[in-house]
């Protein structure tokens, strides 16, 4: 027994800190200490107590890395991380339940259900732009759904990822949800490791890495991605309200959003109106000189400002434009007559710059969207429904919305995700419990009415494929059934004391009440 603990020990020492992590995450995982919901709910609990206690450390993190303030902090990381938790919470029990399905007439004395269960130990790796609630809300969902979890937060947000390596594991299991720092080595060190799901959250590029590494293991993956999210804006809307709600939407958080409104589609007539109104309201947000105003943030550091930079070459600036690289600030930029094959129309931007394309109007607007990678968004301004409408129906991305910006995120009963090219899967609310489980098929038969079953055995004569055809594709409404079933009742009982009330209590006024009373029980139950 000593000889088979010092292997045991050997092999632990020779394992890299990434898979000692997962190894014990998994350990943890096997004991089963997931399985009750009580328990869950006791680790969400903590979760969301790590946020109040903490919420001045996480402020001053994000303070020092994307230069936001306190209260912009709360309303854009920490505020929807609350509600997240707060909705698990309530509805885990309703969520984590058997969920019943139709059956076949073969099936109706059977058990059909789908019982959500955990997949086991989730990578989660986060993104720089919003380090806490990009990160923590994948593990609202791994944490309500069973899961152990390896959270792996971004090394560019530096201050963030070491406040939630240093600080997490003071409210969480440490074993069942540890925090793993360190740059790219250590990321591909880890998806070196076997995991049930991986959550990726950041560029396309990386999200391709991030799954072919983890096909090697068969390991289903959610990348939420990013892409160039366009808004278009038709003629005949109110702009300044158009431009106020896109100014917003573009340049919170200094335009590194992956929602964002990437770039704006108008007809040419209205483009001076955009950039006028768009002017206006960088000031009354952001005052006359943004940089030193405190709820304008700065790049994430020095390689990305000189990125955005230089995609301003060979586009004429409306607005904007200036740039500190010594403070990684960029004024909030809007650049008029870009095309199509404009360098800051070639890669996702996320910065603060917002380029104007001109289209004769919403016909060139469908098309330039559908001739390049489906969007995470896509933004239209219109008092038209029936432009809105075409605009969904003819186009596709991981969400459509009209009239507002980033609005969509808050939406915990609205799946939120990308399709094609700006990723896969989607979380929030149910759908990040749903995403992290495996929805599993339940079918309970009972060992008799073997007369039925004989059907499906050989030989296979055309009677028997008569009846198989008739009870298989038969769908049975089991709660419509058992309603009907009730109502019979109901009505036989109703029918007893009319004739008990007519022996008894010989009065029309009490017949007609009983009547009542059966109409009104034969409406309800068949609603």
């Amino acid at each position: 027994m000593a000889d088979v603990g010092c292997k045991c020990d050997h092999f632990l020492f020779k394992m890299s800190r990434e898979q000692l992590v997962v190894h014990r995450a998994r350990k943890s995982f096997n004991t089963g200490k997931t399985k009750p919901l009580e328990y869950r709910i006791h680790q969400l609990k903590n979760l969301l107590r790590f946020i109040s206690e903490r919420r001045g450390e996480i402020a001053d993190a994000v303070k020092r890395d994307l230069g936001k303030s306190a209260r912009g902090t709360e309303l854009f990381e920490t505020l929807g991380l609350e509600g997240e938790i707060n909705l698990s919470m309530e509805k885990l029990a309703e969520w984590a339940a058997p969920r019943p399905v139709e059956k076949s007439l073969l099936t109706i004395s059977d058990e059909v259900y789908v019982q959500p269960e955990p997949l086991g130990v989730v990578l989660i790796i986060g993104a720089w732009n919003y380090p806490w609630a990009v990160t923590l809300q994948p593990l609202v969902g791994a944490i309500a759904a069973g899961n152990a979890a390896v959270i792996k937060p971004s090394e560019v947000s530096s201050h963030s990822a070491k406040v939630m390596e240093e600080l997490l594991p003071q409210y969480l299991d440490k074993d069942l949800y540890p925090v793993v720092t360190g740059g790219v080595s250590e990321t591909q060190e880890l998806l070196k490791q076997r995991f049930d799901h991986v959550f990726y959250t950041g560029s396309s590029t990386v999200g391709k890495l991030v799954m072919e590494a983890a096909a090697r293991h068969l390991t289903p993956v959610t990348l939420e991605l990013g892409g160039k999210s366009p808004c278009y804006i038709d003629k005949d809307c109110d702009i300044r309200i158009a431009c106020r709600r896109i100014t917003w939407g573009k340049f919170v958080n200094c335009g590194q959003t992956c929602i964002a409104p990437d770039f704006i589609l108008c007809e040419a007539s209205i483009q001076s109106k955009v950039i006028e109104e768009i002017k206006k309201c960088i000031k009354e947000f952001y005052t006359d000189n943004p940089e030193t105003f405190e709820d304008y943030g700065r790049i994430i550091n020095q390689r990305h400002f000189k990125r955005l930079m230089a995609l301003m070459e060979g586009s004429t600036v409306a607005v904007g434009g200036t740039g500190d690289e010594s403070q990684c600030y960029i004024a909030p930029t809007v650049l008029k007559d870009v095309t199509g094959e404009s360098k800051v129309m070639r890669e996702e931007i996320f910065g603060p710059l917002l380029p104007i394309i001109t289209v004769s109007g919403v016909d060139e607007a469908i098309q330039f969207i559908n001739e390049r990678e489906k969007p995470l968004v896509i933004y239209i301004f219109s008092h038209d429904n029936k432009l809105i409408k075409r605009v969904i129906a003819e186009t596709s991305s991981g969400a459509l919305l009209a009239n507002d910006c980033l609005v969509h995120f808050t939406v915990s009963a609205l799946p939120f995700g990308g399709v094609g090219n700006s990723g896969m899967g989607c979380y929030h609310g149910q759908h990040s419990f749903d995403q992290l489980s495996h929805l599993r098929s339940c079918l309970i038969k009972q060992l008799k009415m073997e007369g039925v079953n004989s059907m499906r055995y050989p030989p296979h004569t055309a009677k028997k494929l008569g009846w198989a055809r008739f009870f298989l594709l038969k769908r049975v409404n089991v709660c419509r059934l058992r309603r009907m079933a009730l109502l019979a009742t109901l009505a036989g009982l109703a029918a007893f004391a009319v004739q008990v009330k007519q022996l008894k209590y010989p009065n029309s006024v009490r017949r007609a009440a009983t009547g009542f009373a059966l109409i009104w029980a034969m409406c309800y139950l068949t609603r």
